[in-house]
């Protein structure tokens, strides 16, 4: 995690009761609720993982409200994927310029807020300062729940897309559905035949090719670069070739994973690359691997199989459902740990993800690769 994430996650915990409340007894939002909504801002902090699940939400708001400005508040972290939103109008960002930003957003005069973060309450403040009379999100905890017109109960037993689905049903009456098969994340079409050339040169000398990402946010969702760089040359051996992406703040786990591969060739992506030319990467590969990341779940937007690995996060909750994706738990009494995007620091070593072999993924790459080959070969 990153040190200015870190630090609003501090700021919220120490300050964000007492912004509360001070908001609450200074200020007075507009009332309502206004039967036309012509401005709407979603409120999305946190990683990319939780903005990617968000798009459903933000496609079925869109249907509902077709002439309505969309707007995002979102951070640095995850501003890149919301910019490829066809669904957003304009996308803020809280943590750049502060607090002009902010400022600007709160200024608005917004008709409805959704608040979608799942626990901090200073995007819940944020909500209610810009006087919207309609203010909807989850009531995780007492303050927040004061400062929502419209308070969601959240539950850690359903996948995250329902959870930001019931937000919009909220205003909208609807009760949504979800296809799990069905890609929900768009690549633009230039990124998909820009990128599509180099992959298509790299792929002539396998059979397959899976994408790996190596990094996490935290050490308690690391499987290593030693076990990565195993499963590569293993997974060479059954002729599946290996795409290896991931963001500048991932370069030297990079060079380490090549220094380990011992010469066998593979497609090095990591640094080189923006979130939204990741995905197109990402989209045009057989397979994904990865622990619990927001790369997983692009991959799982724009409709790649994967592999994932969990042990620290909640599978019920944040791994891709389908039948074409696969997940590796080895299902410790000490796991799940991490609540509300805190995950504490693990005193058994990690257990989770250390007793998950090389083997056992590469198995589990090989059988979800031939079984997918034999369901295409079959229509």
């Amino acid at each position: 995690m990153g040190f200015k994430t870190e630090v609003l996650k501090k700021l919220d915990f120490f300050v964000g009761g007492v912004a509360s409340q001070i908001s609450r007894y200074f200020f007075t939002p507009r009332k309502g609720p206004n039967p036309v909504y012509t401005k709407i801002l979603v409120i999305r902090p946190g990683g990319i993982g939780d903005a990617v699940l968000l798009y459903p939400a933000l496609g079925a708001l869109r249907a509902s409200f077709k002439d309505s400005r969309i707007d995002v508040l979102a951070e640095r972290r995850n501003a890149g994927i919301l910019k490829g939103c066809p669904y957003v109008d304009r996308v803020f960002q809280y943590d750049v310029n502060p607090p002009f930003e902010l400022l600007k957003v709160i200024r608005t005069d917004y008709d409805m807020v959704i608040d979608t973060e799942q626990w901090h309450r200073l995007s819940a403040v944020t909500a209610y300062l810009t006087g919207a009379p309609v203010r909807v999100g989850f009531d995780t905890n007492g303050e927040r729940k004061k400062l929502l017109t419209h308070p969601v109960s959240y539950s850690q037993d359903e996948y995250e897309v329902y959870s930001f689905l019931k937000l919009v049903s909220q205003v909208t009456g609807i009760e949504y559905g979800f296809d799990k098969e069905s890609p929900f994340l768009p690549v633009g079409k230039d990124l998909v035949v820009r990128f599509g050339r180099m992959i298509g040169d790299f792929r002539r000398s396998w059979d397959a090719l899976v994408g790996v990402f190596t990094g996490a946010t935290v050490r308690e969702r690391r499987w290593g670069i030693k076990k990565f760089s195993m499963l590569s040359k293993e997974l060479s051996k059954e002729g599946i070739g290996t795409v290896l992406v991931g963001g500048r703040e991932d370069v030297g786990d990079a060079k380490r994973f090549k220094e380990a591969l011992s010469g066998i060739e593979f497609l090095n992506f990591v640094g080189k690359t923006t979130i939204l030319e990741t995905a197109a990467i990402i989209s045009q590969l057989d397979l994904f691997i990865s622990s619990d990341t927001g790369l997983m779940h692009i991959a799982y937007g724009v409709g790649t199989p994967t592999v994932s690995l969990f042990g620290a996060g909640i599978q019920r909750k944040w791994a891709p459902p389908g039948r074409n994706h696969v997940v590796i738990n080895k299902g410790l009494p000490c796991s799940p740990c991490t609540k509300f995007g805190y995950t504490p620091a693990c005193p058994y070593g990690v257990r989770c993800l250390g007793e998950i072999a090389v083997g056992e993924v590469k198995e589990r790459v090989v059988e979800l690769l031939s079984r997918i080959r034999m369901a295409r070969q079959g229509n």
